[in-house]
């Protein structure tokens, strides 16, 4: 058997390729496979960018990492995160930034992202996201894997068949999905800004496309004419009753609450968001309640069983890199069940992108996205800030413990 140790604690881009199809065996003190098993002790073997065996045997001549105390996980996933928002001398960067420093910031955000242990990001969206998608998809840049839908649908004068139009064009521009804005932002109440035939359009014409849609809607009545008209995914929803949550589960519809950064992230960079667009006094003492606003409707969700409550934190300038406080809130606050908290930000999540039968799981056939934790996540929450080990399609991103 083979040995080798990594002494630097950051290592990217070691594919098993580079070993010529060589098998990599990941030993760990304890794996959680994502679909709510635990696994003492076990062996995940990897070949190429696939897992081919998980068990209790280390294949002779495997390239072997020990990681005592860690526990690994598949990569995690944030189905709502915003990669190009950043900082600009102390600022949220302008629009008019020069595209080359906007994709840069966009880089850097990915790799502090996938250090944190998330593999793969839904972004809704930017142009700029397209490039960074192919760019780390090439392999000539370390980052998630990304899925985007490029610019978001958010013109409420649009005619149904306009709509129709822009969602071709997204298709015909290379989105993997499509955003839709139904409503104002918690700042400004969050009442419903597009109606229900404009919804109807956007995510008739999506489906028609085999393209996925997730909708921004915080009040009752825009999650409910989005779950009407078919759409895939409820973004925010701070304001979404018991009778919109059963709809949203009996039509198999997801929910993306975002309840543990992206509003702590705002109120912790006041200083650099105050006074561009709705960023006012007014809107960040909104913010100040809307904390506590959505965490009492994430409670409120959480009594809905069969309700798919997915993982995706909003993350924008500040936050990248950060994306595990989402799950720390949810179970230390939110009072979340750790083990299914963890099924959402894997298998739960993959099955949302339509990417169940490649991501979110530790099993046989799978992609090889592995994350491993400094300590055990659903026994302590706060060993979600400790990824030491991150793997993406057999692609060595972190390893921080080293091999044995």
């Amino acid at each position: 058997m083979k040995l080798v140790r990594f002494l630097l604690p950051v290592s990217f881009l070691i594919p098993a390729l580079a070993f010529g199809q060589q098998q990599i065996a990941i030993r760990a003190a304890m794996v959680l496979d994502g679909r709510g098993k635990s696994l003492a002790n076990t062996v995940i073997v990897v070949q190429g960018s696939k897992i081919v065996e998980v068990g209790k045997i280390v294949p002779a001549e495997a390239i072997v990492y020990d990681l005592p105390g860690v526990t690994v996980t598949p990569g995690w996933i944030d189905t709502h995160s915003h990669l190009a928002y950043h900082f600009t001398n102390g600022r949220l960067a302008s629009s008019s930034e020069p595209a080359e420093q906007l994709a840069l910031a966009a880089a850097e955000n990915g790799v502090a992202t996938i250090r944190a242990g998330f593999t793969t990001i839904q972004s809704p969206g930017a142009s700029v996201d397209r490039y960074l998608r192919d760019a780390v998809a090439r392999g000539i840049l370390p980052g998630p894997r990304i899925l985007t839908s490029l610019e978001p649908i958010t013109d409420n004068k649009l005619t149904p068949e306009e709509i129709r139009k822009v969602v071709r064009e997204r298709k015909s521009q290379g989105a993997d999905f499509i955003k839709v804005f139904a409503s104002k932002s918690i700042r400004e109440g969050g009442r419903q800004t597009m109606s229900d035939a404009q919804l109807e359009a956007a995510c008739g014409e999506a489906k028609a496309l085999s393209l996925r849609t997730i909708v921004h809607a915080h009040s009752a009545e825009s999650a409910k004419a989005a779950t009407l008209a078919g759409c895939t995914s409820i973004e925010h929803g701070a304001y979404v009753t018991d009778e919109v949550f059963d709809l949203m589960a009996k039509h198999g519809t997801y929910y993306d609450p975002n309840i543990g950064l992206v509003l702590q992230n705002y109120l912790a960079n006041k200083s650099k968001y105050i006074g561009i667009g709705n960023y006012n006094e007014e809107g960040f003492a909104f913010m100040e309640k809307g904390v506590q606003i959505v965490l009492a409707t994430f409670k409120k969700a959480l009594k809905h069983p069969d309700l798919k409550i997915i993982y995706g934190t909003d993350a924008v300038a500040g936050a990248h890199g950060r994306n595990y406080e989402e799950y720390i809130t949810r179970v230390r606050d939110g009072g979340q069940n750790a083990m299914a908290a963890l099924v959402s930000v894997t298998s739960l999540s993959a099955q949302s992108l339509n990417l169940g039968d490649r991501i979110g799981s530790i099993a046989v056939g799978m992609d090889a996205d592995l994350v491993g934790f400094d300590g055990n996540p659903v026994v302590d929450v706060t060993a979600a800030r400790r990824a030491v080990f991150v793997m993406k399609g057999g692609v060595l991103v972190e390893n921080v413990k080293g091999g044995k």
